[in-house]
């Protein structure tokens, strides 16, 4: 079928028509010929109906007989040559390769020649013929034209039931030019209303190209002043206004602008006053508001477009509207005696009284800069009529303002337009303050005002507002709110609008009246005035990003003090009148979380620990908690009361308000000492297990408690008692050996490369900040047995049976040796585990298994030797070298040489002595029970042995330095016990003495190069100084010199003091690594309490462990903290790139601290001093009465 027939051509002419007719919508919605033309060229992609058309159908039947021989020719050849089957990406190759062919065929030639010339001769036809029909109609139109006005264009402007030859037609200049001429305002108006209706059945795309449009243009604006011609001159700008490009709207739009604003000026509309209205149904006020309608919706639609075109058009609509918004002030305000006009920003108002064409005007960059930039150089006049409208609202106006819904009004009172121009223009200036350049238009000059308004000013203004009309949901205080809580949410707003003085002072006016006995007419009032006070200040305070700043003013000034006060004379019901209400627990409750969020941060819990807050808490808690005890049980069937609930509700607020003091170390000890903290880890548990989240204003859950929770004594114990533990030990076990293969998987998991899964990196992490601490390892081990039983079954595999018991052997002991690797980082942890289980025999023991002619690498081998050599080899960054974990490429993967017994290779350290290796015994996990004397023993000369091995290495000692060090101890310890107190805790860690080693005795012991006389004398010298507090944790553990609830607690000054401190500093001097630190749920304190409680062996070299030392004992004990702080500092790169890898816990405790120097610090550590000696040293010296 090469060639086409007359019969071919005619039914082709009609299929064509057909299809042209099936989409007349599509093509009659298009502005202009070329976007006609795009819609044709990318039909089968925007009409789902595209292959189900005739003439489509024809067109591939006649290329499947004119090519389907071809295609299977090609086909066969290419499959025949390839030897290949059509399948995967060979089928793509083969379609390619035959389409290719066919293309270049002869048949595809002659066959678009063919089809070109034949479609060519229908169109021609199918125009031809729409012309004769043209000119047929317009001759019937000249025959008939006094009844084609009656019929033809009454409500013919829409286009929906337009057929090819009908609706949209093509039209001549001359017809354009003629329907001008009729426009003109001369012309009787039954003739400029017959213009006007076949304009608007006309496609605008030849109206706008028409040589006449500027005189069109003019005669239309012309008539929107005629009553009768406005509505056709609206519907005729509104095709516009949807179909024309932004440099054509933009002219019509200006026009329209200037048309209302000549009509404002001409009417002379009076604002309603007294109990007069306006009735919006007046011919002159209801076709304003029609223009104003149609303003507004382009207002709010040409956002989504006007980006495509120059500013200089956006710029034109913008300017405009501001005219018409601000022309009334400039030329009709100027005579103070006039009466009030209305002006076009109020009818506006009532048409979008929450302001979105402003919001979205303000919503992209592209605009935003031209309307700031046009507010601050020609209309600020316009801003300050928006704050003078601030003035107006002076009693609650409750109604709804609605034009258009279900329900309409007709008639406004003066007070509610108003009320509308007042919520209007709240919602332009808030969307003004939240930008920058924005604020710069403030301070402002307003009349009836002397001094300019500045963003202070404004703020007090919308406070006051609130003030005035607390009481209702929908009226000015609820606006007025939400604008106040946009503020809060973003930093540089909030710092610069709310952080000020006079605001915080406006809020916090009503608490200061109450608490000079100030009386209120009624309770109600204060009531919702205090709800909407805390409503602001808890966002001020929640909002992570302005957290800082917020606390930081609050608590430097008054109002943290007023705040406080006011919330303890509501838990001790000292306000009788308010003590009765039933609000009365929702405003304590709310005064109390704004206490919240300065107390769960180091610097607010110095201000407000004067108070004892602490204590009225735990206080208003115990007697909630007795009365919800006393509470009948339900019967059922009967409802509960809502008292009950009610008390239940106000029980676990108080709960969560004293957890929340756990967020710090110096928190966490006044918690402590309130009796409750087994209670709020027990309610934090339960809400762990619901998955609920802190609070707002924690965004990273409970992982930063926990933490702190897990570096105390107390603290572990009530981790155990709440569930916490088990339920961390099931999640563990769950992870690595029940996992998700009960799952139907597409795909099977890839092997991991890592030593530990990435899919059990949360839960080590979280075993890292739980279980490395000697207070954990000493609680668990092995009393108590889910620890017990990791240990046993995780680390200890050395049996059949034990290996068999694993589904997944390899993954487990190799997530039990890492655990383990951690756990050893931390020295007094390692020496307890090796007393218990004698973990370096095992560990050897399982490396000579691992043995045929040579030793086998493997994870498990590669990750023994890891911990074998850590465990055995003392020092800092430049005294050992530890081997990876990474195998590596070449020849040799592991070259570092693998041992399974003492002497360790010398590789691993610089200069290796040759000292005998003391093995304690081997113990089976199954038998170990509580420490007894033999143990401590044990214990005992193994860390001599250790830390004789380390003195040796640095050629301090002697051989017969081991009998010095032992009497040294004994000295120290019959010197520390007779200034211990007589505890009555029931913690373990607290009955039969310090649990860990003595480092820094075992320091100077080293540094005196093992001489025990002096070594003695100056740590008893030593004694004497506040620093061994600090610095010496054995001195200060359950001593005499500090309360006995303090020494009970089992939490030491190191963390509640220093550790605290460093909490605090960070945040102030390194924001980054604090912030690091929330994201990844852990906590400078507990890597404080590691370093400083084995005296940072292991993590610096010797000479900078004897700088630590030195710099604390003359510079005095804050240098503690200041050290840390440069510590940290110095680490910022790596803490940062661990916490996005999430391994910052098993990095810090792990890794030694690389290349830190004492003395490239000491200018950062001065300049610390200077600036916080007068907080830390002062409350370091409190020692004696932390709590108080």
């Amino acid at each position: 079928m090469s060639q086409l027939s007359a019969e071919d051509e005619a039914e082709l002419q009609s299929l064509l028509k057909q299809l042209l007719r099936s989409i007349n919508d599509k093509i009659s919605d298009a502005p202009s010929t070329e976007c006609a033309e795009e819609i044709l060229l990318h039909l089968e992609e925007t009409d789902k109906n595209f292959h189900n058309y005739e003439f489509v159908k024809y067109l591939r039947q006649y290329v499947e007989s004119s090519l389907g021989s071809v295609v299977e020719e090609e086909t066969k050849n290419l499959t025949r040559r390839d030897g290949q089957h059509a399948i995967g990406s060979g089928h793509d190759t083969l379609i390619h390769a035959v389409t290719q062919k066919t293309r270049d065929s002869a048949e595809y030639q002659q066959m678009m020649q063919t089809l070109k010339n034949t479609m060519t001769i229908v169109v021609e036809c199918l125009i031809n013929k729409f012309e004769e029909d043209q000119m047929r109609k317009e001759e019937m139109h000249r025959e008939k034209q006094h009844n084609q006005s009656n019929s033809q264009y009454i409500d013919n402007c829409s286009d929906s039931d337009s057929s090819f030859n009908q609706s949209y037609a093509f039209i001549r200049q001359e017809q354009l030019q003629a329907l001008a001429e009729k426009l003109d305002s001369s012309r009787p108006k039954e003739v400029r209303w017959e213009a006007l209706q076949a304009l608007c059945c006309a496609p605008p795309s030849d109206v706008l190209s028409c040589e006449s449009w500027s005189s069109l243009r003019r005669n239309l604006c012309a008539a929107l002043t005629d009553p009768g011609l406005s509505d056709n001159v609206l519907q005729f700008f509104a095709k516009i206004f949807s179909s024309s490009p932004l440099n054509v709207t933009r002219e019509i739009y200006t026009s329209l602008a200037k048309s209302v604003e000549s009509s404002f000026l001409s009417h002379k509309l009076s604002f309603p006053t007294g109990s007069a209205a306006i009735d919006v149904n007046r011919p002159e006020i209801s076709r304003l508001l029609k223009q104003i309608r149609l303003m507004n919706d382009f207002q709010k639609e040409v956002t989504t477009f006007w980006i495509r075109h120059p500013e200089k058009y956006m710029e034109g609509v913008i300017e405009s509207t501001f005219s018409l918004l601000s022309f009334h002030h400039e030329h009709g305000s100027a005579s103070p005696g006039t009466e009030k006009a209305l002006e076009p920003i109020h009818l506006l108002a009532l048409l979008d009284i929450k302001a979105t064409w402003f919001k979205k005007w303000m919503h992209g960059y592209y605009s935003r800069t031209v309307v700031l930039r046009l507010l601050e150089r020609k209309y600020k006049s316009l801003v300050s009529d928006l704050i003078l409208g601030q003035y107006l609202s002076q009693t609650p106006v409750l109604f709804s303002v609605n034009v258009s819904g279900s329900v309409q009004r007709g008639v406004y009172t003066g007070k509610e337009l108003e009320y509308a121009f007042f919520v209007h223009s709240l919602c332009v200036l808030g969307k003004l303050l939240i930008y920058i350049n924005g604020r710069k238009l403030f301070p402002i000059r307003v009349r009836k005002r002397k001094d300019p308004v500045n963003l202070t000013d404004l703020v007090v203004i919308l406070i006051n507002i609130i003030y005035q009309h607390p009481k209702p949901l929908h009226s000015d205080a609820s606006h007025t709110g939400e604008v106040l809580w946009m503020l809060c949410e973003r930093t540089e707003c909030a710092a610069e609008c709310l952080y000020q003085t006079p605001v915080i002072e406006t809020l916090l006016a009503p608490v200061i009246a109450l608490g000079k006995k100030t009386r209120y007419n009624s309770l109600d009032i204060f009531l919702s005035t205090t709800s909407h006070i805390v409503h602001i200040k808890k966002n001020l305070v929640s909002c992570v990003s302005c957290q800082q700043i917020s606390l930081s003013l609050i608590c430097r000034t008054f109002a943290a003090h007023v705040i406080v006060q006011f919330t303890l004379r509501l838990l001790d019901k000292e306000l009788s009148s308010l003590s009765e209400s039933d609000m009365s627990h929702t405003s304590c409750g709310a005064f109390i979380f704004v206490c919240r969020q300065m107390y769960n941060t180091c610097e607010g819990l110095q201000v407000l620990r004067p108070y004892g807050l602490h204590k009225a808490v735990a206080a208003a808690w115990k007697k909630t908690s007795s009365l919800s005890e006393r509470v009948p049980t339900p019967v059922p069937g009967a409802a509960a009361g809502t008292s009950t609930q009610d008390v239940h509700i106000w029980e676990e607020t108080l709960l969560d308000s004293l957890l929340n003091f756990a967020a710090t170390p110096k928190g966490l000890l006044l918690l402590q000492q309130t009796g409750a903290i087994n209670e709020c880890l027990s309610y934090m548990f339960s809400r762990f297990t619901k998955k609920l989240q802190v609070s707002r204003c924690e965004k990273f859950g409970y992982g930063v408690m926990v933490t702190q929770v897990a570096a105390t004594a107390p603290g572990v114990a009530a981790l155990h008692s709440s569930g916490f533990v088990r339920a961390l030990v099931v999640e563990l076990w769950s992870v690595l050996e029940c996992g998700s293969e009960d799952v139907g998987v597409v795909r099977p998991k890839p092997t991991p490369m890592d030593p530990i899964d990435r899919s059990c990196l949360k839960v080590l992490c979280v075993c890292v900040f739980l279980f490395c601490t000697i207070t954990a390892v000493f609680f668990f081990t092995p009393s108590h047995f889910t620890p017990q039983d990791l240990i046993d079954r995780l680390i200890a595999v050395n049996s059949d049976a034990k290996i068999h018991s694993l589904f997944h052997y390899e993954q487990s002991h190799t997530f039990g040796l890492r655990l383990l690797s951690v756990l050893c980082c931390n020295l007094d942890s390692f020496l307890l585990l090796e007393s218990q289980y004698n973990i370096c025999s095992m560990l050897l023991q399982s490396q000579r298994e691992n043995v045929t002619e040579e030793f086998i690498i493997d994870n498990l081998s590669v990750e023994r030797n890891h911990v074998l050599v850590r465990v055995s080899v003392v020092g800092g960054p430049s005294e050992r070298k530890l081997p990876p974990r990474a195998l590596q490429e070449g020849e040799d993967p592991y070259p570092w040489p693998m041992f399974s017994s003492y002497p360790l290779p010398p590789c691993y350290t610089l200069d290796p002595p040759k000292i005998h290796h003391n093995s304690l015994g081997r113990k089976n996990v199954d038998e170990v029970d509580n420490m007894n004397w033999i143990d401590r023993y044990l214990t005992i000369m193994y860390v001599l042995s250790f830390i004789y091995r380390y003195g040796s290495y640095r050629k301090f000692l002697t051989e017969d330095a081991v009998n010095g060090l032992t009497l040294l101890m004994k000295h120290i310890k019959i010197f520390l016990s007779t200034q211990r107190v007589k505890t009555a805790s029931e913690l373990i860690t607290q009955q039969d003495g310090y649990q860990g080693h003595d480092w820094l005795t075992s320091t100077v012991f080293l540094i005196m190069a093992g001489d025990m006389e002096r070594s003695l004398r100056l740590l008893l010298n030593l004694s004497s100084l506040l620093t061994s507090a600090f610095i010496w944790p054995v001195r200060i553990h359950a001593s005499v010199h500090v309360p006995v609830e303090v020494a009970e607690s089992g939490i030491p000054p190191v963390y509640w003091c220093t550790a605290h401190y460093v909490e605090m500093l960070l945040k102030a001097e390194v924001p980054l690594v604090h912030s690091a630190f929330r994201m990844s749920g852990f906590t400078p304190s507990q890597m404080c309490l590691h370093w400083l409680t084995q005296c940072f062996w292991n993590y610096l070299d010797w000479t900078e462990i004897c700088h630590y030392v030195s710099t604390c004992v003359v510079m005095g004990p804050d240098y503690q903290v200041y050290m840390c702080v440069a510590i940290f500092k110095h680490l910022q790169p790596d803490i940062l790139q661990r916490t996005q890898s999430q391994e910052l816990q098993v990095f810090l405790k792990e890794e030694p601290i690389q290349g830190f120097k004492v003395g490239d610090y000491l200018e950062l550590m001065e300049g610390l001093e200077r600036s916080y000696r007068h907080v830390v040293l002062t409350d370091m010296k409190t020692i004696r009465n932390p709590v108080d």
